[in-house]
Formats: structure tokens, C-alpha cells, sequence
């Protein structure tokens, strides 16, 4: 994996994603090998023209048909269009709109889904295509598959989706109701996307019918395909890739239910590798099954052939450990026939006024308090980033600064499994009128390393939801929700469980000035005292999925 400073984000994107998220994938039989293409310019419902590259087997007649629709450059994937000529298909990769070669405003994703249902009937109609056709890509090929198939399309048979985004607004731009400003930014800059592109987004900061009109995630129902979803828990689109995969998996049409696959893996944003941020998880490139390989997928769905493919469990996952221990239980891929993959109970740890953490329910006590200085923000270190160092990272840089709370639980007699998605329920109060609330779910090792697992965020004007705003009443306490997405994990005995609450993480994130004033309309700001109640009565709280074994 390259260096994810920023610096490095033009490469990062356009050869990182290329390479590291593609490549493996693809089981190539000669990858340097070259193949003649036919290029045509494809019209979309408005007139404009998208172009499209054709690379065909050499013989005549009709073939499946692997459809790719990139920001990337079309160019820079045709090098499988030999080896997918080879074995017997027609390759076709298309610029999205305003990308390269094709025509319309440069836009991130803006009308993917039109296009992407346009482009998919023009294919089919060709001479050259049999009438089966499966989609590939992963990052942003991949969340142009996933408008495709909330388009309503009838031509795709299947899909093959690496590291996606369901919904623009939840999954990329507002995780929590907090603007992704690194993510966002850097990528918007790097890809050279419209000027207009960044205002765009950040004009929109609320759930609103801009991001619901492109919110795949609100169209399950128009899919029809079976599909593969391949992420990380450390991936920028961790959660969004569990969510797809349930959505098609259980509301999907009747050729999607019950046909999707889930690989879940120790990853970041590059998938099938065996380092993520600060540690390596042993056998982690190699899920079981082989069932990311694309062209066993296409072989079964586009030609028919049997394969197995269909057969494997529906869920392959990886059960993180203490990596510093062979002995320790986890490091290991297990298969399951849903998500979650084991039973849990959700078992409520609470933090407490002396900074411990446990299932004990605190007594009475004062509130713990910090201050928030928006210029002054908690770094962000590790995690679920693209161009900054992502992954699990020790967190001492964040967890000695004293606007960050910190509860961590004795040390563990025996294992435990925390497997599926962690909540977080806290009772604050501020002196702002808005302001943010970062929580991190950290194993601590017996050394006193203590990494990051999975994490959540908050602005509090979205508390009672991501379509409106409220502000807060100075000093009046309120209950907030904090989504921290999923993980799975066995933190080993004599580790410690740990989590950190603050109220910002940059560059990561885009600070709240704590003013209550619009995104982004001023450059004012203020300091913001912010409280945890740890209370009998207001008993802030982690809600972690403790798996049961029967």
C-alpha cells in the first residue's frame, strides 16, 4: 500500500484504486497483453454522448458482455480486454459523463443512475452482446454500479462490486452529519472533478432531496442481480458495503434475494492485502472459497457453467485477533449464511466518572467535561480515510490530549467476541449551540498499545435525524445516537477494552465552529465546554454486539 499522505493523492487515486483495488480481483492469465478496442460514442436520454470502449474475441458472433463505467479513464482498464477476449467475453469500459473522452458536466456521480440504465440498454442491443451482462468495479466503479442497479435496469445479470457506497450522503460526504473534508476534498481535487463540484456537495449538508434523488440505498427493490460485495472494516465505505449487501440480500428483487456474497476483511481501502495501518493479520489476502475471483463469478452467472460459486456460504469474514500472539484466538476467516454471522446479545458497557469502563451501571456523579477549540482540533489518526494513513493505529497521540475523555475497562480474564455493528448512546451538554461528538472503539494490548477498531460521529444538530436540524440549549442535556458501524473482533485475555470520546478528528473531518450558523457560511468560531453525563440517570453507554456460543 503507498504512502496516503496528501501529497501522494493524485497517484493515490488514480493508480492506487486502479491497481490495488482492481487488479486482485481478476485472476489474469497475461497481464501484459494487449487487445484491439472499438470505440463509439453512446447517447444518453439528454442527448449526451458518453464514450465507450469495445474489446471483442477475435471470433464472430455474441458474447457476455463485463461492463465498466469509471471516472479513472476508460483507457487504464482496458488491459484486460485481451484477457477477457481470451476467455470468451466482450469487455466494454465507458467514461461516466464529463470524464476524458465523454461528453456533459463534470460532476461526481450526479447522473450515474440515468446513465448508467442508458448505457446498459445500449450494450444489450448490440450485435456482439449475447444478452448477459455482468458490471465490475471497485471505489467510485463501484458506486457507479450501485446507481445502475437502483436504476431499475433489466439487462445486468450480475455485478461485482468492490468497496461501495450506497448512499452518497451517509456512506461518503456526511458520515454522522460531519463532512468527510479529506476524503471529499483531496479526491475532488485529485480527480479533477468541476469547480462547481466541491459547492455542489457542501451546499447540501442536510438529508435533503438532492442526496435522496441519488441515494441507492432507498432503491433495493429495483434490483435484480446477484451480486458480490467486497470491503473492510477499515474501509472509507465499510458500513455501506454491509448495507448493500443486506439490502439486495433481503429486499433486492427476486433474482437478487438470497444470491448476494459478502467478503469482509482486516482492510482499508486497498482490499485483499495483509497490512492495515500499524498491523499485519496473517492469511487476510486469501478469503475462503476464492469467491472475489471475477471471472469464476462471470463464468457461473454469464455462461452458465457450474462452478460452485453459487454454493459457497453467503457471508466470508474475517474474525480479528491479538496479532502480536499466535496463540490467540482469532486471525482466522470463517463462512456464514448471514450478516450478522453469529447470535450476539447486546451487552451495554458504561463509562464511568474515574475513566473505567464496564457492564456495571455507574452510580451518581458529576458530568466529565472538556473543552472543544475549533482551531485546535483532535487529530485524526487512522481509521476509515482514503489520502490520509487509514487503518489501526496506536491512538496515544489522541487519547493524552485533555479534550479527549478516555474509559477503559479492566483487564479481560477470558476472550471476547464483539462481531456485528457497535452503537453508542450518550447523554451530553453544551455550552454551543452545536458541536460534534466522536467516539472510538480501541483493543488495547498488554503492552499498551491501544488500536482503533471502528468508530462513530455526530453533529449534534442532527440528533433527532439527518433531514432537519436542531440546535441546543446552552447547558440543557440531551441523549445522542452514535453509529460506529461494524467490526469483527476477539480481544484476547489480558487486553483491554477501551473507547475515547471527543469532539473532532482532522484533517479527517471538517471541525464545527460550534456557532449553529450554517456549513461553511462564515469563518466564525467559538470554544464549546462539552459534557458526558456517567450517571445512574443518564447512563452513557457502548452497545456492543457480544457474540453467544452455543
Amino acid at each position: 500500500m503507498p504512502d496516503c499522505t496528501v501529497k501522494s493523492v493524485p497517484r493515490l487515486v488514480l493508480v492506487f484504486i486502479a491497481l490495488q483495488l482492481l487488479a486482485p480481483v481478476f485472476r489474469s492469465r497475461a497481464a501484459d497483453a494487449t487487445a484491439s478496442r472499438q470505440t463509439f460514442n453512446v447517447p444518453m436520454r439528454d442527448g449526451v454522448l458518453l464514450s465507450i470502449d469495445v474489446y471483442l474475441p477475435s471470433t464472430h458472433g455474441s458474447f457476455p458482455v463485463v461492463l465498466a463505467r469509471t471516472p479513472y479513464n476508460k483507457r487504464g482498464i482496458g488491459n484486460l480486454g485481451a484477457d477477457a477476449s481470451r476467455r470468451g467475453y466482450a469487455l466494454a469500459v465507458q467514461d461516466v459523463r464529463g470524464r476524458y473522452e465523454s461528453e456533459g458536466e463534470n460532476l461526481p456521480f450526479d447522473r450515474d443512475m440515468d446513465d448508467g440504465f442508458d448505457t446498459a440498454e445500449w450494450v444489450a442491443k448490440q450485435s456482439w452482446c449475447n444478452g448477459s451482462i455482468g458490471t465490475w468495479g471497485g471505489s467510485a466503479g463501484a458506486i457507479t454500479q450501485l446507481q445502475l442497479g437502483a436504476s431499475g435496469s433489466k439487462r445486468i445479470t450480475c455485478m461485482h462490486m468492490t468497496v461501495g457506497a450506497p448512499s452518497q450522503y451517509h456512506d461518503l460526504t456526511y458520515t454522522g452529519g460531519v463532512f468527510r473534508k479529506s476524503l471529499v476534498e483531496d479526491w475532488i481535487r485529485a480527480t479533477k472533478f468541476a469547480s462547481n463540484a466541491l459547492p455542489r456537495w457542501v451546499e447540501h449538508p442536510v438529508y435533503d432531496d438532492y442526496w435522496k434523488g441519488r441515494d441507492a440505498g432507498l432503491r433495493y427493490g429495483k434490483v435484480n442481480s446477484p451480486a458480490i460485495h467486497i470491503g473492510g472494516y477499515w474501509d472509507i465505505f465499510a458500513q455501506g458495503t454491509i448495507d448493500a449487501f443486506l439490502g439486495y440480500q433481503n429486499h433486492g428483487g427476486s433474482k437478487a434475494r438470497g444470491q448476494q456474497k459478502l467478503i469482509l476483511g482486516p482492510w482499508t481501502h486497498g482490499v485483499l492485502q495483509e497490512k492495515a495501518g500499524e498491523l499485519k493479520f496473517r492469511d487476510a489476502k486469501n478469503p475462503p472459497g476464492n469467491v472475489q475471483d471475477a471471472w469464476r463469478w462471470y463464468d457461473h452467472w454469464l455462461k452458465g457453467e457450474s462452478n460452485g460459486v453459487d454454493h459457497l456460504p453467503a457471508v466470508a469474514y474475517y474474525v480479528i485477533g491479538d496479532v502480536k500472539d499466535p496463540s490467540a484466538p482469532g486471525n482466522v476467516w470463517r463462512t456464514a449464511n448471514s450478516w450478522p454471522p453469529v447470535p450476539t446479545k447486546a451487552e451495554r458497557w458504561y463509562l464511568h466518572a474515574d475513566r473505567t469502563f464496564s457492564r456495571a451501571i455507574p452510580g451518581k456523579s458529576d458530568a466529565l467535561s472538556f473543552t472543544y477549540d475549533p482551531s485546535k482540533p483532535a487529530p485524526t489518526v487512522g481509521g476509515i480515510q482514503l489520502t490520509l494513513p487509514a487503518g489501526p493505529m496506536d491512538q496515544a497521540a489522541v487519547e493524552s490530549r485533555p479534550d479527549v475523555l478516555v474509559f477503559t475497562a479492566a483487564a479481560l480474564a477470558e476472550p471476547l467476541e464483539v462481531t456485528g455493528r457497535v452503537r453508542a448512546k450518550l447523554w451530553i451538554r453544551s455550552d454551543a449551540p452545536d458541536t460534534d461528538f466522536f467516539v472510538t472503539l480501541c483493543d488495547v494490548y498488554p503492552d499498551g498499545k491501544s488500536y482503533n477498531l471502528c468508530e462513530g460521529r455526530l453533529r449534534t444538530r442532527f440528533r433527532e435525524g439527518f433531514e432537519r436540524q436542531n440546535l441546543m440549549q446552552s447547558g440543557k442535556v440531551y441523549p445522542i445516537d452514535v453509529d460506529l458501524w461494524s467490526t469483527s473482533v476477539i480481544f484476547n485475555r489480558g487486553h483491554r477494552i477501551r473507547v475515547h470520546v471527543t469532539s473532532s478528528s482532522a484533517p479527517g473531518f471538517d471541525p464545527n465552529p460550534n456557532t449553529g450558523e450554517r456549513f461553511r457560511s462564515s469563518s466564525n468560531t467559538r470554544l464549546a465546554k462539552n459534557s458526558v453525563l456517567v450517571d445512574s440517570t443518564h447512563p452513557s453507554q457502548l452497545i456492543l454486539p457480544v457474540a453467544v456460543r452455543r
